[in-house]
């Protein structure tokens, strides 16, 4: 994997809020796979553009095994990142996801996810009242994004509400990254759940109080995914993993896309206004938010036999990060690409992958960004920016917390 000349590196920060950097713009227009060196410090290769993301995301050689885990290349130094990588045998690998896709399947198809529609949008009017009577301005990302995300979530993954705050406080010590890292959590891996990698005390007691919301839920089942594992015949480890898994991929993700979306929503009155008179163009908004959110290709991914694509080699073993919201403002296949466009149609983005590694949680999640934005911007008229657009900061790093420090607005 060597070269005479030393690869960029990535930087981990964007330049600004909903901005790709130029380094990684100069990639895209050069080649559609770039060598690079991650932020932890290692080599691998960055892919670029929409046909070649999507390519490698329908390619069985692309996944989350390694010969060895412990010491395969990374984006970031993170323990609920690591725990996606496995040394399982790559076939062993994709017969694993296949039925955990089944799974997930069960309990976050469309019709299922409707069935609680009602109760989404009675957690966004208590959120809203909350923040009504608290007055304004308000920090709609503590006070919204984050609590709506973590309650909804819960809800319908089953945690109970008496272990919620441990859970969330275990899994946000276990967020920390080494590094100056604000990097997002992904917003594609409801999908990919969890591998062998990662470990240590901290993460153990983690997996361990996740693992006794099993046992709970198999006294006392429910309506919810948790109770679904236990009829499915996990074992009380297995949904610890799972729940874990699901509650980690979600909850930064979310909460990032409805501090975006209310961010460009604001921000583009005509926009907003189309979205508020249609709910099939609010449909199209939700997923144009989701193509227009920059983050970072944090997911690891390994090519298990050389890969021959974009004018490269990718050798067995090395690192591979697909950047979804490089490919999502690739001009060669979205037209105005760097414009918010509510109304744009066919929106083929990655922000949920794609085939076989396409999120399974990706009807949650509209229905989720879809009640955020319709009763924020219908209870709160006139919502806005309290503060100029230049100073709002990505949420600090040392955590895969997703979204905006703060984000203040007013109506």
């Amino acid at each position: 994997m060597t070269r005479a000349t030393q690869p960029p590196t990535l930087e981990v920060e964007q330049p600004a809020i909903l901005t790709l950097s130029p380094l990684r713009l100069r990639l895209q227009a050069t080649a559609p796979v770039c060598r690079i060196r991650t932020p932890a410090g290692d080599e691998g290769w960055i892919v670029t553009r929409h046909a070649e993301v999507k390519a490698l995301l329908q390619d069985n050689r692309l996944a989350r095994t390694h010969a060895d885990p412990e010491n395969a290349p990374r984006y970031i130094r993170n323990p609920m990142l690591d725990m996606l990588i496995t040394d399982a045998d790559p076939e062993v690998e994709r017969e694993s996801h296949e039925a955990k896709r089944v799974l997930y399947t069960k309990s976050f198809a469309a019709r299922k996810v409707l069935d609680h529609r009602s109760r989404v949008d009675a957690i966004a009017d208590e959120r809203i009242d909350a923040i009504l009577d608290k007055g304004r301005p308000a920090d709609l990302h503590g006070d919204f994004s984050m609590p709506y995300s973590q309650q909804a979530l819960c809800d319908m993954i089953g945690v109970p509400p008496d272990a919620r705050e441990e859970l969330l406080a275990r899994m946000d010590g276990a967020g920390e990254v080494d590094g100056d890292s604000g990097d997002e959590a992904p917003a594609d891996g409801s999908a990919e759940g969890p591998g062998d990698g990662g470990g240590g005390d901290e993460m153990a007691a983690l997996f361990g109080f996740a693992a006794r919301i099993g046992a709970r839920k198999r006294r006392e089942p429910t309506d919810d995914v948790i109770s679904r594992f236990v009829e499915s015949g996990l074992s009380d480890e297995e949904i610890g993993l799972h729940t874990v898994t699901l509650l980690f991929t979600g909850l930064a993700g979310v909460a990032s896309h409805i501090d975006f979306g209310v961010l460009l929503l604001a921000t583009n009155p005509e926009q907003r206004t189309a979205a508020m008179d249609s709910s099939e163009v609010m449909a199209r908004a939700v997923d144009e938010v989701l193509r227009a959110t920059v983050g970072s290709p944090v997911l690891p991914r390994y090519a298990s036999e050389d890969i021959e694509i974009g004018g490269e080699t990718i050798r067995t073993g090395d690192l591979v990060l697909l950047d979804f919201s490089l490919a999502n403002f690739d001009p060669r296949v979205f037209d105005h690409a760097e414009q918010f466009d509510v109304s744009r149609a066919p929106n083929p983005h990655f922000t949920f992958g794609h085939g076989m590694r396409h999120c399974t949680g990706a009807p949650l999640v509209r229905i989720l960004l879809q009640s955020a934005y319709t009763k924020l911007f219908d209870r709160l008229p006139g919502l806005r920016l309290a503060v100029p657009e230049e100073a709002l900061r990505p949420h600090p790093g040392g955590r895969l917390a997703g979204g905006l420090a703060e984000l203040p607005m007013t109506w």
